[in-house]
């Protein structure tokens, strides 16, 4: 299983992430609870998944993040605890 990419990430897969914490308005809190979550290096799935957070709810597949929703958003994959 992979662990999540934190470096090197495509050009428009990071544009498209900073789009969206810009365009959903995720506050700085929800962003520290993602780096705290990402510090420990667990292992995701190969395929689609995701990650809830009280304010937010990051969706991946393999080893990249994809997006982050809000709440009220609904996200498919395998949930992560």
């Amino acid at each position: 299983m992979p662990e999540i990419r934190r470096a090197q990430l495509p050009p428009a897969l990071l544009a498209h992430l900073l789009d969206r914490i810009r365009q959903r308005h995720i506050p700085a809190v929800q962003l520290g609870l993602l780096a705290v979550w990402l510090d420990t290096q667990l292992e995701v799935p190969f395929g689609p998944w995701f990650k809830r957070f009280p304010g937010m709810t990051l969706r991946g597949e393999g080893e990249l993040v994809k997006t982050l929703l809000l709440r009220g958003q609904l996200p498919y994959g395998q949930e992560l605890s």
